[in-house]
């Protein structure tokens, strides 16, 4: 049975082969349909970030957690400085809360269009302009270079739910959350991480010159400038300017794009594929501009869209489309209704029907 497994907004269309396999998913192992990989994928180039239903978790006892101290105590006063901004915001002026939610959305932005939808999946194309606003977006988010984010991302789309997820849902909300970052990664998160194929974003001269000069970047867009601009345009108090649109909005974004990692893994319906752990979040959308439609996203993580409803619930989705219109960004790759409803039928959790 041949079908059309995705559309191109632009003119690229590709052709999968439905087979039948067993595959696993965290503690779930399950007989269904699945497309050739390949087929489905060649117009992308990748299949890095489609899960690997062949990896084995290693029997015997888990290797003991090794604490990350630097990143425990950072994150902690790190929190604790947003706890204090969350005082100063009825002293602060408008203009300064207004900038913080600008230096929010763009910051987001460096991550949903940048760094996931563009860099992990390859689900449209950016011109070398959009290409370096994302970049200087993800500087300002600072949630690690593009290069290891992508790298880290598409290990955990590879082998989602298990040891070699960097922030597996199955160790608990607390660790997918935050808990993976203030631990040693588990050894499989290492050594897969090593395998995948990240040619593409090595031959990005965008990706790697953010890399190389990644620490100053993170210091001028994600603290300096943000802090700066309130204070010296419109002589708001240097405290707030810091901890309002600098300290408060960098923690409000790292929590955003961490409940689509623990949230979004366990919270919500699972309408395409009732066998794997991700879930339909509206709430985690919401916060994240459109990055809770998880379950879609793990069905179909090249649909540039991670979500079959277009504008609701993503801004991110609307910021694409938009420069598309403009002409800096092109090929979006889009998942037909037919195929979307037909796997909706064969593996969702029937919630579909209920609107």
């Amino acid at each position: 049975l041949l079908f059309k497994e995705f559309s191109s907004t632009s003119s690229t269309t590709a052709v999968g082969t439905v087979t039948s396999r067993v595959t696993k998913n965290g503690n779930a192992v399950v007989e269904k349909d699945l497309l050739n990989h390949e087929d489905l994928a060649g117009d992308r180039g990748m299949v890095d970030d489609i899960f690997d239903e062949t990896y084995q978790e290693k029997k015997g006892p888990k290797p003991p957690l090794r604490y990350v101290w630097r990143n425990i105590i950072l994150m902690s006063l790190l929190h604790l400085g947003a706890l204090f901004a969350l005082t100063l915001i009825p002293s602060a002026k408008i203009q300064t809360l207004a900038w913080a939610v600008l230096c929010f959305l763009v910051s987001a932005l460096g991550i949903t269009a940048g760094s996931h939808r563009l860099w992990s999946h390859r689900s449209y194309k950016a011109t070398l302009p959009l290409r370096i606003f994302l970049t200087i977006a993800n500087s300002m988010a600072f949630q690690n270079d593009i290069y290891e984010w992508v790298r880290d991302h598409r290990v955990h789309h590879k082998f989602s739910e298990t040891d070699a997820d960097p922030h597996n849902a199955m160790r608990g909300f607390f660790f997918s959350h935050i808990g993976w970052l203030l631990v040693r990664k588990h050894p499989d998160v290492i050594e897969k991480g090593q395998k995948l194929d990240l040619s593409d974003i090595k031959a990005d001269k965008v990706v790697m010159f953010q890399r190389r000069y990644y620490k100053p970047s993170v210091v001028l867009l994600c603290f300096t400038l943000p802090a700066v601009v309130p204070w010296y345009f419109w002589d708001e108090s240097i405290i707030i300017s810091f901890f309002i649109p600098a300290i408060l909005r960098y923690t409000l974004g790292l929590n955003a794009t961490w409940l689509v990692n623990s949230a979004a893994h366990m919270f919500g319906n699972r309408p395409y594929d009732q066998n794997i752990n991700p879930r339909e979040n509206p709430l985690v959308s919401l916060g994240a501009l459109g990055e809770g439609f998880h379950n879609y996203h793990h069905t179909f993580p090249y649909d540039y869209s991670t979500s079959e409803f277009g504008w609701r619930f993503n801004l991110t989705t609307a910021f694409i489309d938009l420069m598309c219109f403009l002409g800096l960004a092109s090929d979006r790759k889009k998942v037909s209704k037919e195929v979307i409803l037909a796997r909706k039928m064969r593996t969702g959790d029937g919630s579909h029907k209920s609107g």
